[in-house]
């Protein structure tokens, strides 16, 4: 049975010590019964916040499935807007409008990882990441929300593109839906600071631990082999090479 004892934690940096979030946001699961992790549970946390930030700084998770008896994973780019996460589907067929039509329990997955923990012994040596498991099923977006929709898929994936290229075409349109998944049943997990050490731990200090973080960015642009030479790169493209990253996270 579905165990209903959330523990909203996170790590503190650079220690095993775990401490309690204080926010008044709301806790990532809205109805009554909240998943529990079994393994470390201590690193769960519930806040609503650090979801958000999660899903809107990545751009692919993988959508899994059960079809006919045969689980299917597939990676899918996606966008949160408001309390749902959307995502893009094919009207030709694709598993993702089958399980949508047909009111399959489904799971999408979004993880980051932001670096590697290492310790004095591999055993001890770890990531740091977060990663959330939504669990839910698809329905499609409304016919009047779909456009919408459609605009902030591809603002989420290429912020500005839309209005530097033509309109969508009425077939487009038609071989095209938006599904969507409530954030409703989430479970979010993550790990950050240095390796677990202590002084009187038994290792060899002068091994060197510590973190490795994990730092990404975006390259030159490249033009297709039909683009003109001296066409101008679109100010989209210079926007999302030129912005300044996050953060990177150490804990």
């Amino acid at each position: 049975m579905r165990q209903l004892v959330c523990s909203p934690y996170q790590r503190d940096a650079h220690t095993d010590r775990m401490t309690s979030i204080a926010t008044s946001a709301a806790p990532v699961r809205t109805s009554a019964a909240v998943r529990r992790v079994r393994r470390l549970p201590d690193r769960q946390t519930t806040d609503r916040l650090a979801l958000h930030e999660l899903l809107d700084s990545e751009l692919v998770g993988h959508l899994a499935v059960a079809l006919d008896g045969v689980p299917v994973v597939v990676p899918m780019g996606f966008a949160r807007v408001d309390g749902h996460v959307l995502l893009h589907g094919s009207t030709g067929g694709g598993f993702a409008l089958r399980a949508a039509s047909a009111r399959l329990p489904v799971v999408f997955s979004v993880t980051a990882l932001d670096g590697l923990v290492y310790a004095r012994s591999l055993f001890d040596s770890s990531m740091n990441y977060r990663s959330a498991t939504i669990q839910g099923v698809l329905e499609p977006v409304p016919a009047d929300e779909e456009d919408a929709a459609l605009i902030a898929l591809s603002e989420r994936l290429m912020p500005g593109r839309p209005a530097e290229v033509r309109g969508t075409r009425r077939k487009e349109i038609a071989a095209t839906r938006v599904l969507r998944i409530a954030l409703d049943d989430v479970v979010m997990k993550q790990r950050s600071g240095g390796p677990s050490e202590e002084p009187d731990d038994g290792e060899d200090h002068s091994s060197w631990a510590g973190v490795v973080p994990l730092e990404r960015r975006w390259g030159t642009p490249v033009a297709s082999g039909l683009t003109p030479a001296g066409t101008p790169v679109p100010d989209s493209v210079i926007a999302l090479t030129t912005r300044v990253a996050p953060s990177d996270r150490l804990g």
